[in-house]
């Protein structure tokens, strides 16, 4: 049966929340088939998010409905890139509520917070099938570049975009 969804809050990450991002995050992997090594699931710190976020220049949104995370993105500086540069971080969310505009809400608040951090470019790295997401990028005004920028880690995600703010 087909639950309606109606998302109740965009808000900053808490610490409670560490156990149910990290979850999330590697439901969605394990849903998409997404390689786990050279990856966000790879990233050590995917279950201390709150703490990871509470850098300086850094935010993360969850969405939440009924007391439940079915979705998150952040912001954070770029590692090893000019200081001008963020990189849109671990957007994903539950099939449940894709298709919805919720991407795009949160990536608003994540893109506003990046300028209001200082930065004047964002930068993010996605894979090829994602093809929905690259639409909603590129729709925001991301654009396709040829090399990867920063030291992510995330060698198994060859698609790479970037866009001025």
């Amino acid at each position: 049966m087909f639950k309606k969804w109606k998302i109740g809050v965009i808000r900053k990450i808490e610490k409670k929340d560490n156990p149910a991002v990290a979850q999330l995050i590697r439901a969605v992997f394990d849903e998409l088939n997404i390689p786990k090594i050279g990856t966000a699931y790879a990233d050590p710190y995917l279950d201390f998010m709150f703490e990871e976020y509470s850098k300086s220049k850094s935010v993360y949104f969850v969405v939440e409905n009924n007391r439940e995370i079915v979705g998150g993105a952040g912001v954070a500086q770029l590692e090893n890139e000019r200081e001008t540069i963020c990189e849109l971080q671990k957007m994903y969310f539950l099939p449940e509520i894709r298709g919805l505009g919720i991407g795009n809400q949160i990536m608003q608040k994540c893109l506003q917070s990046a300028r209001d951090f200082g930065f004047e470019k964002c930068y993010l790295e996605t894979m090829p099938f994602m093809h929905d997401a690259q639409k909603l990028y590129k729709k925001v005004g991301f654009e396709y570049i040829c090399s990867p920028m920063g030291s992510t880690g995330h060698v198994s995600c060859p698609v790479w975009m970037l866009k001025e703010l």
